[in-house]
């Protein structure tokens, strides 16, 4: 089982820490931290003129202004102890969204199947991690468990689909809470919007000393079993410059292509590019879910794929909740994923 990276070459570390060092109630990411010297990092400046980078769902402030009548209507029938009653259900489904579902991420299992995949590659396991965010609250733990999850659940490649920073006080610590993982076809990274805010060239360096290439717009050739497919990973949508043609360069015409993007709604060219497969973050599935509302928020180009398995041509893509973000959830569990891929 072997890869090739022709650009990027980069040694790989030796573990330092596990997952298991750090037993329930005793994960402490500043003391991983001990001694290492803070990366430097440089916001870009933004666009005063960019367009608005969330896009709200209009029919979730109905469902508030309904609520909300629900409520007077209520005080008016039931009086102060029905208001009280109502209060304290309110109270409950904010410490359940604000603490309870951001701090308990899930490990999903994916079985995808692709008409295109060759024979010898049915079974090929793809683990995914994406938005981990460090620097807000839950995620360095959350990513220790994922981290931990994919140590178990040994698959094949790791694919880390950007957004690893989330302050840029926290980028030091993506090297020890990453430096455990291992993959036979090994670990792969692209780039986040976020890692561009917060300090890309830093977070390339911390990843370097993980022992895991950061891909942008480059494609590397894979070999498992005996039979070869092409990873690629394409620059992030707002401050880079993704390019669908240097990424699959040299990439057979015909061959399966597993693409890394951070956006999800760059599918669209993904799939006219070839590619068959499209891991990507971004969204985090909206943060708030109700039935029949969907998601509550769209972060710019993750508004026409949300969260989930999609097929947009002859692509398939998914798009994972991610570990991170904002520590609000409703019906919208942080992830970790393991995808299994079949011929058929």
């Amino acid at each position: 089982m072997t890869s090739t990276l022709s650009s990027q070459r980069v040694s790989p570390a030796p573990d330092l820490i596990s997952a298991d060092d750090f037993p329930a109630g005793e994960f402490d990411p500043s003391g991983m931290l001990a001694g290492l010297i803070s990366l430097p990092t440089h916001r870009p400046k933004r666009n005063p003129l960019d367009p608005a980078r969330l896009i709200n769902t209009p029919g979730w402030y109905g469902a508030g202004a309904l609520a909300a009548g629900l409520g007077l209507l209520g005080l008016r029938a039931l009086g102060w102890p029905g208001a009280a009653a109502l209060g304290a259900l309110g109270g409950a489904g904010l410490a359940y969204a604000s603490r309870y579902e951001p701090s308990h991420p899930l490990l999903e299992r994916r079985e995808l199947r692709f008409p295109q995949l060759p024979a010898a590659l049915d079974g090929l396991r793809i683990g995914q991690i994406a938005d981990t965010h460090l620097g807000l609250r839950y995620t360095e733990r959350n990513l220790a468990w994922a981290v931990e999850q994919m140590r178990r659940e040994q698959p094949d490649l790791i694919a880390l689909t950007g957004d690893l920073a989330g302050h840029k006080a926290a980028i030091p610590s993506i090297t020890p809470l990453l430096r455990p993982l291992r993959a036979p076809l090994g670990v792969y990274a692209v780039p986040g919007n976020h890692d561009y805010w917060e300090g890309l060239a830093d977070v390339r360096a911390a990843l370097a000393l993980a022992g895991i290439p950061l891909l942008i717009n480059q494609g590397l050739r894979m070999s498992w079993r005996g039979a070869e497919f092409w990873l690629a990973g394409v620059d992030d949508a707002f401050d880079g410059r993704p390019d669908f043609a240097a990424a699959r360069a040299g990439m057979p015409e015909g061959a399966f292509g597993v693409l890394l993007a951070h956006a999800p709604d760059l599918a669209d060219d993904a799939a006219d590019h070839g590619f068959a497969f499209q891991l990507s973050g971004h969204s985090h599935g909206g943060h708030l879910r109700l039935p029949g509302l969907g998601a509550y928020t769209h972060p710019r180009f993750g508004v026409r794929y949300v969260i989930g398995h999609h097929h947009v041509g002859a692509l398939q893509l998914y798009v994972s909740r991610g570990l991170g973000g904002a520590p609000l959830r409703l019906l919208c569990q942080p992830e970790a994923t393991i995808f299994t891929l079949r011929r058929g």
